[in-house]
């Protein structure tokens, strides 16, 4: 039976982070390089284009030495964006991870910690839309190890951002995550975000047509106001007070603001 606890961000965490920030974005290559086999210009031009060039050098092994070339070259294809992601990051927010989630209030890093190893994290931010900073939270870096995934971890994570912006007094929460991300969406959907706006985040991600997808949870208000059709907050925090969550068979004690968030699978 693994322990584990949600706790903030600490220094000594960094290179356990930036690892799982990595390999996580690292994992969605093949799933990309899939994607983009199954495209009917790829595939176009993964059948049509040997037969044009063997009907006009009439050599197999040029045709071969082009189709292995082409295959490369998609690999490179499927792996650029998500590097340019983790890039992009380590010069941006995760760059300096204090600064970036600690310097002000209505913003947090967690990590998730299993016997001295860190295996999730999850960090939240204000929008950068000057108009919306007081109302509309930003979360970020959802990721769990691979080996801890169907623990329920990823979950409590959200939960934890979803209250800590409910007690900052945000009205929203939002995120993105692209189409390939199916397990994302999924549960994302199951806690109540709906799919906001659909759009390509760059050039490179149009390329290989992989568009991303903005969430928005609509935080319920101190009169219990919610969107239709999206629970309300006692319905994701039981444990709002700190109590056992009876609808989850994992014991889970949960306060936004407190040192460790604790729970058992």
């Amino acid at each position: 039976m693994a322990h584990y606890h949600i706790r903030k961000y600490q220094e000594s965490d960094r290179t356990w982070v930036l690892g799982l920030l990595s390999r996580g974005m690292a994992e969605h290559v093949p799933r990309t390089f899939h994607h983009l086999l199954k495209l009917p210009r790829t595939l176009a031009l993964l059948l049509g284009g040997p037969l044009a060039l063997f009907l006009v050098s009439g050599s197999w092994l040029l045709v071969l030495v082009a189709n292995l070339t082409l295959l490369i070259a998609l690999r490179f294809l499927a792996q650029y964006p998500w590097s340019q992601f983790v890039a992009n990051s380590l010069h941006t927010d995760m760059c300096d991870i204090s600064k970036s989630y600690f310097s002000e209030p209505g913003s947090c890093f967690w990590v998730v910690e299993c016997e001295g190893q860190v295996v999730g994290m999850v960090g939240a931010l204000p929008t950068e839309e000057s108009t919306l900073r007081k109302e509309q939270l930003q979360m970020l870096h959802l990721n769990v190890a691979l080996e801890h995934r169907r623990q329920g971890i990823a979950k409590a994570l959200v939960r934890t951002v979803l209250q800590f912006a409910a007690h900052q007094g945000y009205r929203e929460v939002v995120l993105t995550t692209s189409m390939l991300q199916h397990a994302a969406l999924a549960l994302y959907q199951r806690l109540g975000f709906q799919t906001t706006r659909q759009y390509f985040f760059s050039k490179s991600w149009a390329v290989i047509a992989v568009p991303e997808f903005q969430l928005t949870y609509w935080l319920p208000s101190a009169q219990g106001c919610q969107a239709p059709g999206q629970r309300g907050a006692c319905d994701l925090f039981p444990d709002w007070l700190g109590q056992p969550c009876s609808s989850n068979k994992r014991t889970l004690r949960s306060h936004y603001d407190s040192t460790v968030t604790e729970f058992v699978c």
